[in-house]
């Protein structure tokens, strides 16, 4: 059979106060006519299919036609929720989208009832499907207990929580079936593309590539927006996004996975690429330089870096030049030095809650970049 493995849609997506729907259109229409095209069974979209917990009419009026579009001559698609994504919502689109022959997961859900899938392919092959959908650190205790009836021990890691949840999902593959694992989630070893959501993505929320078990012959990963393979016992790919979600993705290749795969195989996997979207890229020189370099930019998505001192009405100036560009700042080197920004804040500038315990742990002498990182996940959880 052959899927086709997409995930980090990130539909709603706002750059820089920039809406992106058009370029989403764009990238959205290329998938589906690569399903056609590829004549693929099956379309897995492993979760970040929102930007936000939220989404708006408009990007829900994008994704829904486009699953619909995926589903088309009988293909199987599923769909799970990232860490973006609200799992209660997908929970509220699974029965409907579920008449239409799309599968929808939000929230963990035990094998007999809907967390391992069972079908048989248009390619004829019969297939298992274990689903896990992102869990944060408060919900993977829940799945523990759904799973097993009783309350889960809390002082269990995260890792092996998941790790025990794999295997409940996967008890079930043979050496008959394709057995296929999709999940939202950060592997040991992966590269970050960028555009991540950093709480979620430290060390406290690692699980490891031993979670797969050997028996099966392909893990569809969301998540880190970067395409790359995970060593395993299996093959373990991130399929990365579909565009540049942020300035710190613009050296990534946007695309997707073809995967080819049967019973008793392990699965081969070629790129997808998908060129639809807006490059963004970063310069920076002084005035005179950018204006000589304007030309060569064409229509992309500019974050510029202004090697001239700070004055008001620079970067009007810049955007005279580069009407692209949406992130306008000031080399290090021509800022203000660190006590004068910090008198400026003093005076009234807005910081925000991370650059105050930042600052706090500094002046303290309690600089610790894993408290850091707690307090990040913390401060994501409070707020998303």
């Amino acid at each position: 059979m052959k899927i086709l493995h997409t995930a980090d849609w990130h539909v709603g997506k706002v750059l820089k106060g920039r809406p992106r729907i058009d370029e989403h259109r764009a990238v959205l229409r290329e998938l589906v006519q690569a399903a056609r095209e590829e004549d693929v069974d099956a379309v897995i979209v492993a979760g970040d299919v929102f930007d936000t917990s939220a989404p708006t009419p408009e990007a829900q009026s994008l994704v829904m036609p486009t699953l619909m579009a995926l589903r088309e001559e009988g293909r199987d698609v599923v769909v799970l929720a990232g860490n973006h994504d609200n799992p209660h919502l997908f929970d509220v689109y699974r029965p409907v989208l579920g008449a239409l022959g799309i599968h929808v997961v939000g929230t963990f859900r035990r094998p007999d009832q809907g967390g391992t899938l069972s079908f048989t392919a248009r390619s004829g092959e019969p297939v298992r499907l274990a689903v896990l959908p992102f869990l944060s650190h408060r919900y993977v205790v829940r799945a523990a207990e759904v799973l097993s009836g009783t309350a889960a021990e809390h002082n269990r890691d995260y890792a092996e929580r998941v790790a025990m949840l794999i295997g409940a999902l996967t008890g079930g593959f043979s050496a008959d079936t394709v057995n296929l694992v999709t999940t939202h989630g950060t592997l040991p070893g992966g590269k970050l593309g960028g555009g991540e959501r950093e709480a979620q993505s430290i060390f406290s929320y690692y699980f490891e590539a031993t979670a797969f078990p050997a028996s099966t012959q392909y893990v569809a990963l969301g998540h880190l927006h970067r395409r790359q393979q995970i060593p395993g016992a299996c093959p373990i790919w991130y399929s990365g996004s579909p565009l540049a979600v942020d300035f710190g993705e613009e050296r990534n290749s946007p695309g997707a996975l073809l995967v080819t795969v049967e019973p008793g195989r392990p699965a081969m996997v070629r790129d997808l690429a998908v060129d639809s979207a807006r490059a963004l890229a970063t310069v920076r020189g002084s005035l005179d330089r950018l204006e000589a370099m304007a030309d060569e930019l064409g229509e992309a998505w500019l974050r510029v870096v202004v090697e001239e001192k700070p004055r008001p009405g620079l970067a009007e100036a810049v955007r005279e030049i580069l009407p692209n560009a949406l992130d306008v700042d000031i080399d290090e080197r021509f800022r203000p030095t660190r006590a004068q920004r910090r008198g400026n804040a003093d005076a009234g500038s807005p910081r925000s809650p991370r650059e105050l315990f930042r600052d706090y742990l500094t002046d303290t002498g309690r600089d610790d970049a894993e408290v850091a990182a707690l307090f990040d996940r913390l401060y994501d959880e409070v707020t998303s």
